[in-house]
């Protein structure tokens, strides 16, 4: 693994083991630019592919406004009026030192347009036998309360380019947040319904979907987070994302974090060939 230096001119980290390759890019967001399984790339290529981070929220946030306690704040707006995916994904980040050929950890402290003080870490482990990858996330406090989001976004290659099927997504989420013609969840409750999905759904269990190409490669992902958005309509890739609330979830669903009390995520994606 290349050791990082703290600055904007930092080069991507390099995990593997037995065959997979995680490729993570801590100045461009802290995204997986790669995650290559016996040689196969899963995620999409490109600046605004791979599998980013979103903090300190989740999807859209309505008209960038939202409350904390009494008073109203305002994010810049950067999807159709409102304000989506947080502000971490294409920010610098740094690397945290001591770290291994197959872990690594990163952090990015929160700051304008974000109201507050804060940080965000990333903990990337790959299994020493190859065969599985945990994400973890942290959005901690410096001094004041607020409240937050935190998830990932990847994108996985609809084909895995081999001459193999398309990919098929398999999950019993319990309900589906309806959604409203600007994409804000309208606070109603559905029966999922069938796809294309740009959807949010709840898995109060803890997120459970299974990406499988046929004859080629099986992933499951697993996460005690109870929301999953899921987005199919590309026509090159799919997305699967395990977050701690809905989208608009600053309004609706807010979670506060404190000083004592910061916001913990992880998920885990293992795989077999088929």
């Amino acid at each position: 693994m290349t050791d990082l230096p703290t600055s904007a001119e930092a080069t991507s980290v390099v995990l593997s083991a037995q065959g997979t390759e995680v490729t993570v890019e801590p100045q461009h967001g802290c995204r997986l630019a790669s995650l290559r399984v016996g040689g196969t790339e899963l995620l999409r290529q490109g600046p605004k592919y791979g599998s980013f981070v979103m903090a300190p929220w989740c999807g859209r946030t309505a008209q960038g406004r939202f409350r904390n306690g009494g008073e109203m704040f305002q994010l810049p707006l950067n999807n159709g009026g409102h304000a989506i995916h947080g502000t971490v994904r294409d920010a610098v980040w740094r690397q945290a030192p001591g770290g291994t050929g197959t872990k690594a950890s990163f952090t990015y402290d929160l700051t304008d347009p974000w109201p507050w003080e804060g940080r965000v870490t990333q903990v990337v482990q790959l299994a020493e036998d190859g065969g599985s990858l945990t994400l973890k996330l942290a959005v901690e406090t410096f001094d004041v309360s607020f409240p937050a989001q935190a998830g990932w976004h990847p994108w996985f290659l609809r084909n895995l380019g081999q001459g193999g099927e398309d990919v098929r997504i398999d999950f019993s989420p319990e309900w589906q947040e309806e959604r409203g013609e600007d994409h804000i969840p309208t606070g109603a409750r559905i029966e999922p319904q069938p796809g294309p999905w740009d959807d949010c759904f709840g898995m109060p269990g803890g997120v459970d979907v299974t990406l499988t190409w046929p004859s080629e490669l099986s992933l499951r992902m697993t996460s005690r987070a109870e929301y999953v958005v899921v987005y199919d309509e590309p026509e090159e890739a799919v997305c699967v994302e395990p977050q701690s609330g809905p989208p608009n979830g600053l309004n609706s669903h807010p979670r506060q974090v404190t000083p004592l009390d910061p916001l913990e995520l992880t998920t885990t994606w293992s795989w077999q060939r088929l």
